[in-house]
């Protein structure tokens, strides 16, 4: 029986040229333009009109992020949503917080600041950029990685103060780090095209002759399928998160504490959970690898459950984080238009287990093996998992344990602050 979806090929996608239209089934299309441009669409027929969303170009997206674009699309539909509409809801939505925010900005007497300056700048060429995505990455990109100079005035500031404000990203952070020194070379070209930086004066952010003396060559990095946020930045995000009282934001932090992918957390009902025990069990029928995968549940993930839990029973074959409908679980979309709505659009769901990856390999000592098992990866060849039929779990509860202390912070000891959540049955939440 042929399948009715995911009937497309990642590797054959990249060798195609010819124009036209190449269905993946469910709705998503491949277009092939006759100038060669590439774009995935998603189509259907609402009172028998045909509807079509663009979801981005080819070279923007994988084809599993498609899929899953178009799999939240249709839930939307199933849900009795319009994607179109309610995108353009969105898009309406931020354009009143930028244009509130414009009306909030205070003028600054004399040469500005380099983050006052900066944020005149972006608000001057916001209409020529191709999305918010654009925006949010200049703003946040010059607000974390350039915090040496943003209280100098743009006039003050010189060769030293760019490269000890670029030095902790430099290497680290590569790709990011000379993204920022170039728009802060434009945003101090901007200022003194419009006065407040008088001649004679050297653009103190240039590469060129300048700033290649005074900081060391950048590493290239490698990208991942899936834009993940610095796994430094996560404790600051999961502060945020945490603040935010929707039932979207505890589906969001049960995602991250257990390194889970989207429909794993969604598609989770209260019988898979044993509090008493502290473990999650998810069936095989609902993981990638069709192989049960038992989480550790760390006192913040309990306390998560226990939350969305108060004042409600809970039956074992209910959904732990229901939708509109408490047969329905929560939309595949509600997460990342969450993610949307805290100004992260331009990263991921599935990329905060890059950030658990990352940061389980670059600051702790955790086994490798233990930390792929901890994302439900195979590990090995086939003969090594022949013979190796453990899953590590043991190990796995304080890999876990640790993701979810640095997330509260890096030097905060929940056990001594009185966070860590006693063991407690359903039947008790319930």
């Amino acid at each position: 029986m042929s399948r009715s979806i995911h009937k497309l090929k990642a590797r054959r996608l990249e060798t195609l040229s010819t124009p036209g239209w190449y269905g993946d089934g469910g709705g998503l299309w491949l277009r092939i333009k006759t100038n060669g441009s590439k774009s995935w669409k998603f189509i259907w027929n609402r009172d028998k009109v045909r509807r079509e969303m663009g979801l981005g170009s080819y070279a923007a997206y994988t084809l599993d992020d498609a899929r899953e674009m178009a799999a939240a699309a249709r839930n939307l539909l199933k849900e009795g949503h319009d994607p179109i509409e309610l995108r353009q809801t969105e898009k309406e939505e931020e354009k009143v917080e930028r244009e509130k925010a414009k009306q909030e900005a205070r003028p600054v007497a004399g040469p500005p600041t380099f983050l006052d300056y900066a944020k005149k700048y972006i608000a001057a060429h916001e209409g020529g950029w191709s999305n918010a995505k654009h925006i949010w990455q200049w703003t946040n990109s010059l607000e974390k990685h350039a915090k040496g100079i943003r209280d100098i005035p743009v006039d003050k500031i010189s060769p030293q103060d760019v490269a000890e404000a670029l030095k902790p990203s430099w290497t680290t952070f590569a790709e990011t780090a000379g993204r920022v020194r170039g728009r802060i070379e434009n945003v101090l070209d901007a200022a003194k095209a419009e006065g407040h930086i008088q001649s004679p004066w050297e653009n103190p952010a240039r590469w060129k002759g300048n700033l290649q003396f005074l900081l060391p060559k950048r590493k290239r990095l490698v990208t991942g399928h899936h834009a993940a946020i610095p796994y430094e930045d996560m404790p600051e995000f999961f502060e945020a998160l945490q603040k935010r009282e929707a039932p979207t934001a505890r589906a969001l932090e049960m995602t991250v504490l257990c390194a889970t992918r989207t429909s794993e957390t969604l598609l989770a009902r209260w019988r898979e959970v044993d509090l008493d025990r502290r473990i999650w069990t998810i069936p095989a029928e609902r993981m990638k690898m069709r192989i049960e995968h038992r989480v550790p549940l760390s006192p913040a993930a309990i306390a998560v459950l226990k939350a969305v839990a108060t004042g409600k029973p809970c039956k074992p074959n209910d959904y732990i984080f229901p939708g509109q409908r408490p047969d329905s679980p929560l939309s595949q979309m509600a997460m990342p238009l969450l993610m949307r709505r805290m100004n992260l659009g331009q990263f991921t769901v599935h990329g905060m287990r890059s950030s658990f990856r990352d940061y389980m390999g670059d600051e702790t000592d955790h086994a490798e093996t233990v930390i792929e098992h901890a994302l439900a990866h195979q590990v090995g060849s086939s003969v090594t998992r022949a013979y190796r039929r453990k899953d590590a779990f043991e190990k796995r509860k304080s890999v876990m344990a640790d993701w979810a202390d640095y997330l509260q912070g890096r030097s905060q000891n929940l056990a001594e602050s009185g966070q860590h959540a006693d063991a407690q049955s359903l039947d008790e939440v319930a």
